[in-house]
């Protein structure tokens, strides 16, 4: 019911390439073809991969057209950042690009080299910038940053894969202990996500202490 009323609010326009693209979607979706020789395709299927492509080159054009205007206004004020959001959040870039990109992640891991064949995913990579300048306005964005960095230790024993081995406790150096610590004379700092106490080498480098 969600959906139905979601789709009601939007454009018949917009809503006609919204099941455009997820009918594209459907017809490169690898169906269980048993005899099918591997890295070979169709006809149909390329022909697709490339209609594919002229339709996500038309999209990143229109969103690369929107997306400067967008963050022009927005830098204004977080009032306008919010206003342009809603905008944004309502028109292709907000409606037709997420599905989009998470259609072809899905496709490009079922199959590859139909996926590189099509040529879409390039014409993707050119709206990062343009993405990464508006999401840069966020207002919650220094503190969503600062709330990552305020984890050292936690996310690095994901990596490392010694988190709760023989059920050691790891101890939880938080932010304001390292800056308090750091104040008090001594010396540590967090290269990822752990905390190294480094006063010894301090005396013997020859960088200086800014530099560590």
């Amino acid at each position: 019911m969600d959906q139905e009323l979601y789709s009601k609010e939007r454009s018949a326009s917009l809503d006609l390439l919204l099941r455009f693209q997820r009918l594209l979607v459907s017809k490169l979706y690898p169906a269980d073809c048993v005899g099918q020789v591997p890295n070979t395709y169709s006809p149909d299927l390329l022909g697709v991969g490339s209609l594919l492509k002229k339709y996500t080159a038309l999209l990143c054009t229109h969103i690369g057209d929107i997306l400067p205007v967008a963050t022009s206004i927005a830098c204004t004020s977080h009032r306008h950042f919010a206003e342009v959001s809603r905008v944004v959040d309502g028109d292709l870039t907000g409606i037709l690009l997420p599905e989009l990109v998470v259609s072809i992640v899905l496709l490009l891991s079922k199959n590859a080299g139909l996926m590189q064949e099509a040529g879409a995913i390039p014409l993707l990579a050119g709206l990062l910038e343009h993405l990464d300048r508006f999401n840069h306005l966020a207002p919650g964005k220094e503190r969503d940053d600062n709330e990552d960095l305020a984890w050292p230790g936690i996310m690095g024993s994901f990596f490392t894969g010694q988190s709760c081995r023989n059920n050691e406790e790891v101890t939880l150096i938080r932010k304001a202990d390292l800056e308090n610590h750091n104040k008090d004379g001594g010396f540590w700092t967090v290269i990822d996500g752990k905390v190294y106490d480094i006063k010894d080498f301090q005396t013997q480098s020859l960088t200086g202490s800014s530099v560590l």
